[in-house]
């Protein structure tokens, strides 16, 4: 089993990324931390490190950040695997974890089968690399090499539709709901009529279940709940 580290300052996040890490085969969930400075801790204990195989690895926290972590956890001799996992998307922060050899960069919000494509790619790599030759051939490192680069990019939201307000609605869903389009759209702010759009775009993605809602007169409304 490859035993993941969760580091993320949002509570909601961890359990999510939680969930989801239980769904994939070969993967366990060995320790979460809310914090630069814990997640360091974790990495560079003596008693945990061996547990530690991959970390999942936030950016943004409110002692530190992603790049401050790895260029400490590097320093300190530290190979462990990590996948950024993150809504940060400069180029100057992707090149800053790239050149501090994150294996991936996955930027939110994404899907569970996103989320599930490249846990499996890392630990197709994984295995690939321990059951390599002490001095692998050309045709044996390009394979490797080739095994890691991310499968192509599922396909652009929907015109109209931007991922920071997506991500704005799936938060509300996952942690409010289960709420019809006139409660969601009140509560981020947003008229009804557009909300119900990053509504359906999420249900035909799966993330979020529709279902009617019964019990008030006339028409049933249909409501949104998160599919976790």
């Amino acid at each position: 089993m490859i035993g993941v580290l969760l580091v993320d300052d949002e509570a909601l996040t961890l359990e999510l990324h939680r969930r989801y890490v239980e769904r994939v085969d070969g993967f366990r969930v060995v320790g979460e931390c809310g914090h630069a400075r814990a997640a360091v801790a974790a990495v560079l204990d003596d008693n945990r490190r061996s547990q530690i195989d991959l970390v999942l690895l936030d950016i943004t926290m409110p002692d530190g950040t992603g790049v401050d972590v790895l260029r400490h956890i590097r320093a300190r001799g530290s190979d462990v695997d990590v996948i950024a996992v993150t809504g940060v998307r400069d180029a100057d922060t992707v090149r800053r974890m790239a050149s501090l050899g994150v294996a991936q960069y996955l930027v939110k919000p994404f899907s569970f089968a996103t989320f599930r494509e490249r846990l499996e790619r890392y630990r197709e790599v994984r295995a690939r690399t321990q059951a390599a030759a002490t001095v692998p051939t050309q045709s044996e490192i390009d394979e490797l090499l080739g095994a890691q680069r991310p499968a192509p990019a599922p396909p652009s939201l929907p015109k109209g539709l931007s991922v920071d307000t997506l991500g704005a609605i799936e938060q509300h869903i996952r942690t409010r709901g289960p709420l019809s389009a006139r409660e969601a759209a009140e509560g981020v702010g947003m008229s009804r009529v557009s909300t119900r759009r990053y509504l359906e775009h999420l249900a035909d993605t799966g993330l979020v279940v529709r279902s009617p809602r019964y019990g008030t007169p006339g028409r049933p409304e249909v409501e949104y709940r998160w599919n976790g």
